[in-house]
């Protein structure tokens, strides 16, 4: 077969990249990837602080079957390279009025907790579920497991779910006919925005609030994203969240692991500077200790904006391409606080939210204004509950995080960051059902981490941590494809391309990518 003499070099050892290349060995590509970091795992990375271990990105798998899957198709047994624990208890959500909402796994509980809120809303929760169950089967082929391509090839694809449903991709709904079908299109494509779709089910706004929460997993505003993104929370609630023994950082270890098995090879703490291109061609790479690395395919890791307006060429990517690429709102970034203390606060869950009493606001402060949310709402991690070797005993390991806006002209987190530090404790402090008032005193060790750091770090447009916003009622039809228009034999992958943010999704752009390749070479 000519692809097994075929070298492929990726840039970016993230998700999708490590994703893309044990897919592409197993066909037995030659694969070689080359890390700016000194370790793999992109965003997806992790910090050690005097016997305390942080997870420094995502916090929680969902989806484990697309994780499974890349595993089986290396003729390997994900159970061999990675524990994943089960959580009971999704999350744990504080509100500003004293109230306290328990996301159980189980639906039945559930539902029940959401009834205690509103009797209406615990049955509104079965009917959510089921709605979303429908706009997930019409939008998974076309969004999430096959490259986007043109809005006509789009709309052949749901025209031909209509007709047929997607057999092999999603389980099919029980009784499902050509009309259910018809309406779940509908559905997906509708004007609506996550919060219209919310509130057409539940009556409570402590409920409204807790499911408009889901656009903040692709770094939108609830209130500008797409009804489709409802499938956010379904996928959540209907099937659960897991937890890698070790930390989410053992998922980068374990794919780092299976790539190293079959022959990939990784090399870390060195910097791409350029992409090669001949005759419209990409080449190879361009390494910052001046080696020339010459490849038949490459496949960018690193964020597509950054990509396109510093790794290539400027005879190849013209000035009118780049302000259209610039022109699309990056997502929100985020302000992390990582604590380790010497006491443990027993009420918090493995993850908890604390809801500020005015979401509206925080969403003008984030996209509209642009500014250090003023009220925010804080998520809390706590991986001890699940895994007691994160930090020393008798001590918590806490990733607090708040959203925060893309960089500007205007960001200087150099001057606001330790303002900003004493307001999230100072709110923390003030929530009613739990006592949080002496977590200062019993601070250990201490890490920032503000946009400009996922910027330098990572190399991410504008600071964003999850690519592009959804904001823009087209940005599932305008998010950055994963095969170059302009060169010939360059892919892009992770989450600011094709399918979105999320490590289910960029371990999918992944397996996209690798497809594509196949396909071309």
């Amino acid at each position: 077969m000519s692809h097994l003499n075929k070298h492929v070099v990726i840039v970016g050892a993230g998700i999708g990249g490590l994703s893309a290349a044990l897919r592409l060995a197993t066909s037995g590509y030659h694969v070689r990837i080359f890390e700016r970091q000194s370790r793999v795992g992109g965003k997806l990375n992790q910090r050690k602080m005097q016997g305390f271990s942080f997870d420094t990105g995502p916090s929680l798998i969902t989806m484990p079957y697309v994780l499974q899957e890349l595993f089986q198709d290396a003729n390997r047994r994900l159970e061999d390279y990675l524990d994943l624990i089960p959580l009971d208890l999704t999350c744990r959500y504080f509100y500003r009025d004293g109230l306290i909402l328990n996301a159980w796994r189980d639906t039945e509980l559930l539902a029940a907790e959401f009834a205690r809120f509103n009797p209406h809303d615990g049955e509104a929760f079965y009917r959510f579920l089921a709605f979303t169950r429908t706009i997930y089967q019409a939008a998974a082929d076309p969004f999430l497991y096959h490259s986007l391509g043109s809005p006509l090839a789009v709309l052949n694809t749901f025209i031909q779910y209509v007709l047929q449903g997607h057999p092999g991709v999603v389980d099919e709904l029980s009784g499902s006919t050509m009309l259910s079908r018809l309406r779940a299109v509908f559905a997906a494509l509708s004007p609506a925005t996550l919060d219209d779709c919310v509130r057409s089910f539940f009556a409570d706004e402590h409920l409204r609030q807790l499911f408009d929460r889901y656009a903040t997993y692709n770094g939108s505003s609830p209130y500008k994203v797409g009804a489709v993104y409802s499938i956010i929370p379904y996928v959540e609630l209907a099937d659960g969240g897991w937890y890698p023994r070790g930390g989410i950082y053992a998922l980068a270890e374990a794919l780092e692991r299976l790539a190293r098995e079959l022959g990939v090879d990784i090399e870390t703490s060195c910097d791409v500077r350029r992409i090669l291109v001949e005759r419209g061609r990409a080449r190879g790479v361009v390494l910052a200790d001046g080696r020339v690395i010459r490849s038949d395919i490459v496949i960018a890791n690193s964020d597509v904006v950054t990509t396109q307006s510093q790794l290539l060429p400027s005879a190849v990517i013209t000035k009118r391409a780049l302000r259209k690429l610039k022109a699309l709102e990056p997502s929100c970034s985020g302000f992390v606080l990582l604590l380790g203390t010497d006491k443990q606060y027993p009420q918090l869950a493995h993850h908890n939210i604390f809801f500020s009493d005015d979401y509206p606001a925080e969403f003008e402060d984030l996209f509209t204004e642009h500014i250090p949310v003023r009220n925010p709402t804080i998520y809390v991690c706590a991986t001890t509950r699940s895994d007691a070797s994160q930090a020393p005993a008798g001590h918590e390991n806490l990733f607090v995080l708040v959203n925060a806006p893309y960089l500007t002209a205007t960001s200087n987190w150099e001057r606001d960051a330790p303002a900003y530090r004493e307001r999230i404790l100072n709110q923390l402090a003030s929530h009613t059902q739990i006592d949080l008032h002496d977590l200062r005193a019993h601070i250990v060790c201490e890490a920032i981490l503000t946009p400009e750091d996922f910027k330098r770090e990572y190399g991410s447009n504008a600071g964003s941590i999850y690519g592009l916003s959804s904001n823009a009622r087209m940005a599932p039809f305008t998010r950055p494809g994963n095969r170059s228009k302009k060169v010939h034999g360059l892919y892009f992958v992770g989450g600011s391309t094709h399918p979105g943010g999320g490590v289910p999704l960029v371990m999918l752009s992944g397996k996209i990518v690798a497809e594509m390749v196949r396909e071309d070479h």
